[in-house]
């Protein structure tokens, strides 16, 4: 089970970006994921003609480790950890601060 999954709130801790905030948009794999405004770079596209496309310098958001960004707590307003619990035949994600579910 994942800790950080798609549509989560996270917060940037380590990297150019600390500090950002955004919501998680898609698992790249089992160890990086896409947030929405972090890691952008520049990437220069050739035109294609074929598909519609036109050349230039366009923004580009890049994957992002995972050990890099944590859950971002709204009732606390800071970043907290996830734990995993049990709960009769379910697993349920808990923030290890205050024990409560996440919501997402």
């Amino acid at each position: 089970m994942n800790k950080i999954r798609k549509g989560d709130p996270v917060i940037v801790l380590a990297g150019r970006d600390k500090g950002k905030r955004g919501t998680v948009t898609q698992r790249v794999d089992d160890s990086h994921l896409i947030v929405e405004g972090v890691n952008l770079v520049k990437k220069h596209v050739k035109p294609n003609p074929m598909k519609g496309t036109t050349g230039g310098v366009v923004d580009k958001t890049m994957p992002i480790h995972q050990s890099n960004v944590a859950i971002f707590n709204a009732a606390t307003g800071k970043a907290d950890r996830v734990g995993i619990k049990v709960d009769g035949d379910k697993k349920v994600r808990v923030y290890k601060s205050s024990g409560e579910p996440v919501k997402a």
